[in-house]
């Protein structure tokens, strides 16, 4: 009787650990948002032209940055929308948006457009991005 308590005993607690195992694994598993609100010093610009400036080789990165800047269009109601192109960040107070992949995430960024200053959902580098205290 006593043997049969303690194997029962012994089952439910392997079964809780390989539970809570499998949670924590799954929790490292999918990236999450560390920050709300940051500052970004780097690059960043469209999913695309952030693909084309990493896929560059660095000694051709800066006349990449100076050949495609950030171009959008703006609305009647003064919203960007349709933008191409890079541009350069130093300390600019973003709102993390959302993770792209492991390296990369979307955040609003203030960015200096031909038409003036306008909120614009920028793809910046992760290790760029210093999250508000």
């Amino acid at each position: 009787m006593k043997y049969l308590l303690a194997s029962t005993l012994a089952v439910v607690i392997a079964a809780a650990s390989a539970a809570a195992n499998a949670q924590t694994s799954a929790d490292t598993d999918t990236p999450k948002q560390q920050c709300a609100i940051g500052y970004v010093t780097g690059i960043g610009g469209t999913a695309q032209s952030v693909r084309e400036y990493l896929a560059t080789p660095d000694r051709d990165r800066y006349r990449y940055l100076a050949d495609h800047p950030m171009q959008c269009q703006i609305s009647d109601e003064g919203r960007a929308s349709g933008c191409v192109g890079m541009t350069s960040l130093r300390r600019e107070r973003v709102s993390v948006y959302d993770d792209i992949d492991s390296t990369t995430m979307a955040v609003v960024a203030r960015v200096e457009l031909d038409q003036g200053t306008y909120p614009v959902i920028i793809v910046v580098s992760k290790k760029d991005v210093t999250c508000e205290e």
